[in-house]
C-alpha cells in the first residue's frame, strides 16, 4: 500500500464488491492513506447481483435457497437495504467519493428493472458528499433512458468512453472505467496514442470545475495509469 500511495492518489477498492470487509478493516485502510488520498469503493453485490451470478462464488457468501429472490437487481426489498446500509457502513469509514453500482450483464431494460431502481434509489438513505455513479453493461439500456434516471435520482452515469457516451452530467464528477478494447475481456495494453485520445476527448473537456476519475480495470491498469499520467501532466 506504500508504494501504491507513492504513484497513485487515487483507488477504487473491488473487493468491496465480492465481500465487506469490517468497518474496522476500512477505518485502518482510511489511516494508513495520504489525508488527501480518495478512495472510491464498487457496492456489495447483494445489492446488484442476484446470488445465481458467478461473482456470488467468490464471496464465499452462502444465501438460504428461499432468499435468493429478493437480492439483487436494486428490488426494493429488505435485503437489499439491509446490504445498501452495510455497503454506506464501510463508505463512510473510507470516507469514499463515490460509490459504484456495477449492474450484471444480465440486468436488461424492462419495465419491472426501471421500477425496481426508481423505487429503490428514492427510497435509500444517500450521506452527503456521497456521490452515487450507475454502470449498466446491457446493451438495451439507452440513453436517453439512463440520463432521465440519472437526473430524477441524483446519480452519475458510469461508462468506459472508448464503448459509450456519457448519457448525462450532472455535478462536479464525471468517472470512467476503462476495461479494454481487445477480444478478450480485460485483457488489453492501452497505446500511448489511445491514452491520448482519452484525455483530450473525454478528460480534458470536462476538466474545468468537474473532478474527472479514470480507473483502469484491465490486466496492464498500473502501467497504463502511470502511462495516462504522464499524458494529463505534459
Amino acid at each position: 500500500m506504500k508504494k501504491y500511495f507513492e504513484l497513485f492518489d487515487l483507488i477504487e477498492l473491488q473487493s468491496t464488491f465480492y465481500k465487506l470487509p469490517s468497518v474496522e478493516t476500512a477505518k485502518r485502510w482510511r489511516e494508513e492513506a495520504p489525508s488527501s488520498f480518495t478512495y472510491t469503493m464498487k457496492a456489495w453485490q447483494a445489492i446488484t447481483h442476484p446470488p445465481s451470478s458467478p461473482t456470488w462464488r467468490k464471496s464465499g457468501l452462502k444465501v438460504p435457497s428461499e432468499s435468493q429472490e429478493r437480492y439483487g437487481h436494486l428490488k426494493p426489498t429488505n435485503e437489499n437495504y439491509e446490504a445498501w446500509e452495510k455497503t454506506l457502513e464501510i463508505a463512510n469509514a473510507l470516507r469514499c467519493s463515490v460509490l459504484v453500482l456495477q449492474m450484471p450483464p444480465s440486468f436488461v431494460k424492462s419495465a419491472e428493472n426501471v421500477s425496481n431502481i426508481k423505487t429503490f434509489m428514492s427510497t435509500v438513505k444517500k450521506p452527503q458528499g456521497l456521490v452515487i455513479g450507475i454502470e449498466f453493461r446491457h446493451e438495451s439500456w439507452d440513453l436517453d433512458v439512463i440520463r432521465k434516471l440519472c437526473e430524477e435520482l441524483n446519480m452519475i452515469h458510469i461508462v468506459d468512453p472508448f464503448k459509450q457516451a456519457l448519457a448525462t452530467i450532472l455535478g462536479q464528477v464525471v468517472y470512467y472505467r476503462l476495461h479494454g478494447l481487445g477480444k478478450r475481456a480485460y485483457v488489453y495494453d492501452y497505446s500511448d496514442e489511445e491514452l491520448r485520445q482519452l484525455y483530450e476527448r473525454w478528460v480534458k473537456p470536462y476538466e474545468r470545475g468537474r473532478d474527472v476519475y479514470v480507473l483502469f480495470n484491465n490486466t496492464n491498469m498500473a502501467n497504463d495509469a502511470l502511462d495516462f499520467k504522464k499524458i494529463v501532466a505534459i
